[in-house]
């Protein structure tokens, strides 16, 4: 049913997660990241709740991933239904599935990143994510866009998936990066990579626009000097 990859770049220290489901707007229940203090994803049986629960014992609480992961699923009486990936701000990490998680699924952590899926056409799905993961040069949605094709390629998901999100947080309190597909018929993670190839040129104008109006480029809009 769902299928995602959540990863830290050492290099600018950007947070960030890719996502894809079965389901519809799985970027609006399932993918949560704080700058400078984790990434979580939420999945299988999704409770929304879990992501900024364990996000607030990273931030506020200072727990490892593992003890704020284990922390938010003892507050949930239906932990066995869920499957939860969680990385901080110093790229450690934690991963959790329920008994209950459907059909094939598994999780895995590589260096700085952990992918996790369930409802998948073979454990290997997500073993290739996370080496896309960690061999694709670039900036940290690359690395996690490319991920999910590696996982599209290495068969996905049992059926067909429609929607899909990219998130990625950097040094300022908002989402750098905050794109979804919520329902596409074919292809939502190929919409997705159309989406970020398009916002990409534009990121860092919109960044200089909302810390410093005067040096703003053109908004390139009909009366615009």
């Amino acid at each position: 049913m769902t299928f995602s990859v959540i990863g830290r770049c050492p290099e600018t220290g950007q947070l960030g997660i890719a996502i894809s489901s079965s389901s519809i707007a799985v970027g609006a229940r399932c993918a949560w990241a704080r700058a400078g203090v984790g990434a979580v994803a939420t999945q299988n049986v999704t409770l929304p709740s879990l992501g900024p629960q364990i996000l607030d014992s990273l931030e506020h609480g200072q727990l490892v991933p593992k003890a704020a992961l284990d922390r938010a699923l003892g507050a949930d009486g239906w932990s066995q239904y869920r499957q939860v990936t969680v990385i901080d701000g110093r790229g450690h990490t934690a991963f959790f599935t329920g008994a209950e998680a459907l059909g094939v699924h598994h999780a895995v952590a590589g260096e700085q990143c952990v992918a996790a899926g369930n409802m998948l056409a073979g454990k290997e799905v997500i073993e290739a994510m996370v080496q896309a993961f960690e061999k694709t040069p670039g900036v940290l949605a690359d690395r996690l866009l490319s991920a999910m094709r590696a996982a599209l390629a290495a068969g996905g998901e049992v059926g067909p998936v429609h929607s899909a999100a990219l998130k990625v947080m950097g040094d300022v309190i908002w989402p750098i990066v905050d794109l979804r597909v919520d329902w596409a018929e074919v292809d939502p993670i190929g919409q997705l990579d159309t989406l970020w190839q398009a916002y990409r040129p534009q990121m860092q104008d919109y960044l200089t626009r909302a810390m410093n109006p005067t040096t703003a480029p053109s908004y390139g809009v009909p009366g615009d000097e």
